[in-house]
């Protein structure tokens, strides 16, 4: 069974959340001083987990990448990519990680069945990694990734947020560590959602300008054919390295969107800038039954018609989307609690 939106697009991609911890403190997603986290009973188990995932499948999801937070802090996490990488129903498995404690785990999660890995980098010098993320750990990214890289994933990528006048100037020493790795690089425009209190449009770098200086450096970019649901953009250089670009923030791609988010705590939202979700761990542990969250999540998402990052590109007020007063009583509106 498939089911699909009021757009028409499939319930096809779970972006799963495990914690709503992180070890880092970004400027673009952590910038706050302190932090409400979820109750620890509020915690999915890896049992319940299991069980909405295969409620998912059975509507048609075929893809679930993991997320935190920071997803390598949950505990025997190897134990649910085990569970996960045996579901036929599954065709992709991935997970996405700061890198800060990849390379301690980087063997058990390839043991564990994990074939695609995403590291989350935005600079290459550590005091700007300090600066950005107020931890003095670039060296244990940096010898994460390289890990990964040599561990027979079938496919690691390299996320930047590129932001103006902090991180803009690192485009080509990016793409070209990426390359040295054998690491599908990926710049994301500066978003505009969740904890990102200190937005600002003057702050992003639009995917144009990008393509604009990097066909200045290495000449001709060229958009790579293919028509997929895939956020990023994907376009390749006179040598034939390829990267990507999510340009949520000025060419949003709604209309093609079929990610889904799941929190930690079991909240399900289907947009990045929903500010509602519906709680799927009440219904779990109240005994509803399989054929129950079949029901839910199916009606919830034919009931679906959300474009959120076209609706702030028409917002006439482009500020901040939500002042931290706010996000401090509802902790669901974070980005680290919901998995960006």
């Amino acid at each position: 069974m498939e089911v699909h939106d009021r757009l028409g697009r499939p319930l096809a991609n779970l972006r799963l959340s495990v914690t709503d911890r992180c070890n880092l403190r970004c400027q673009y997603c952590m910038p706050e001083r302190d932090y409400v986290w979820l109750p620890r009973a509020d915690i999915l188990t890896f049992e319940e987990i299991e069980t909405l995932v295969d409620v998912f499948t059975s509507l048609g999801t075929t893809k679930v990448r993991l997320t935190g937070g920071e997803p390598l802090l949950r505990k025997d996490l190897p134990d649910l990519l085990t569970l996960l990488a045996r579901k036929p129903a599954l065709t992709d498995l991935a997970l996405t990680t700061n890198g800060i404690l990849l390379a301690d785990q980087v063997v058990a999660l390839r043991a564990a069945g994990l074939p695609r890995i995403t590291v989350s980098l935005d600079t290459l010098d550590p005091d700007r990694f300090k600066a950005l993320t107020r931890f003095d750990s670039l060296d244990a990214v940096l010898t994460g990734l390289d890990q990964a890289a040599n561990a027979g994933f079938d496919s690691v990528k390299i996320d930047t947020v590129v932001i103006r006048g902090v991180n803009d100037d690192e485009l080509v020493p990016m793409l070209e560590h990426g390359r040295r790795v054998g690491a599908e690089v990926r710049f994301i425009e500066y978003m505009d959602v969740g904890g990102a209190t200190r937005w600002s449009i003057d702050d992003v770098v639009s995917r144009q300008d990008m393509l604009q200086r990097l066909a200045t450096h290495y000449g001709t970019v060229t958009p790579v054919d293919e028509n997929t649901a895939a956020p990023a953009d994907r376009f390749t250089l006179p040598d034939g390295t390829v990267f990507g670009i999510i340009s949520s923030t000025t060419e949003p791609f709604c209309r093609q969107c079929d990610r889904s988010r799941l929190t930690a705590d079991g909240g399900w939202y289907r947009c990045l800038y929903a500010t509602d979700g519906t709680d799927l761990r009440e219904p779990l542990r109240a005994g509803v039954g399989v054929e129950g969250l079949r029901s839910l999540i199916a009606e919830t998402w034919r009931a679906r018609d959300d474009r959120g990052a076209e609706d702030r590109l028409s917002s006439e007020d482009r500020s901040r989307l939500i002042p931290v007063e706010t996000l401090q009583a509802q902790p669901h509106l974070e980005m680290h609690t919901r998995g960006g």
